[in-house]
């Protein structure tokens, strides 16, 4: 099954836009998860498994796994995902840009040793740095194109002729690059920041409504539910992270699910116009 395909199904089958963020930290872990070899693994899994009937995809981000010498936890944590649930979209946030052969391998890292549905990327370098990952014709990619984050705005903003960059570049992933890798519409997708709803409007309004928008920002960055679904309607996947992970409460499992319900809930709710329950 296509990456476009199964998204499509996940947001059918599931009637969520909810993407959850899997953002490991052993120092916010439960008690219980001390000692334990296998903490990030078993901590994530059983986040996976309270949440998923709320989420349309997982978004693991690679770096909390690394950064620990977890990287064979994130492959078992990739394949209980895909074996336990296998509908749902499975997104790896690397944001990796380098040049064709090194591309090629991470492609591999991503799709072969990950089994990732898609994964993020980092556009600075040309086509030739993303057209490894259009090789996969079955996978995904999301391309930074307004993040989240303040100093976005440093590049994001600069004028080329006449508009800022972030517009060119959703302009790129949207015609230029897809054309040129021939790749299949919603192959390509663009990441845009849920904190800068204005700009999400704006790269809707220019790529269309058939290109799907990884949407990381709204829990613990603040961004606004019903602004990000008002500016970018449906084909979007809206991440929400450690608001959902480490969600206070007694029974941290209880306490994560029902996070990923009322974020999904709110969701659902902007998009219908009903007042959130």
């Amino acid at each position: 099954m296509s990456f476009t395909t199964k998204l499509r199904s996940a947001w059918e089958r599931t009637g969520s836009l909810l993407t959850i963020g899997l953002d490991p930290d052993p120092a916010r872990f439960p008690a219980e998860f001390d000692g334990r070899p296998d903490a990030i693994f078993a901590f994530c899994r059983e986040v996976v498994d309270a949440t998923a009937a709320y989420a349309c995809a997982f978004k693991p981000q690679i770096a909390y796994f690394a950064a620990c010498r977890a990287e064979d936890q994130l492959e078992a944590l990739c394949a209980h995902i895909r074996e336990r649930h296998p509908h749902l979209a499975l997104v790896l946030d690397a944001k990796r840009g380098d040049i064709g052969s090194t591309a090629e391998q991470y492609a591999r890292e991503a799709f072969e040793r990950y089994g990732a549905d898609a994964v993020t990327v980092n556009p600075y370098m040309g086509f030739d740095s993303i057209a490894p990952y259009l090789a996969w014709r079955d996978r995904g990619i999301f391309v930074l194109c307004r993040t989240s984050n303040p100093g976005g705005s440093d590049l994001q903003f600069l004028q080329t002729e006449g508009e800022p960059l972030y517009l060119r570049v959703a302009d790129y992933v949207a015609r230029t690059w897809r054309e040129r890798a021939n790749a299949p519409e919603g192959q390509i997708g663009l990441v845009v920041g849920a904190t800068f709803p204005d700009e999400l409007a704006a790269v809707r309004a220019r790529v269309g409504p058939n290109v799907p928008i990884l949407v990381p920002g709204i829990g613990a960055q603040g961004g606004d539910i019903q602004a990000v679904v008002g500016a970018g309607g449906d084909g979007l996947l809206i991440n929400s992270s450690r608001a959902i992970l480490y969600a206070p409460g007694a029974d941290w499992r209880a306490a994560a699910a029902k996070a990923a319900q009322a974020t999904r809930d709110a969701i659902q709710a902007a998009r219908t116009g009903a007042a959130p329950r």
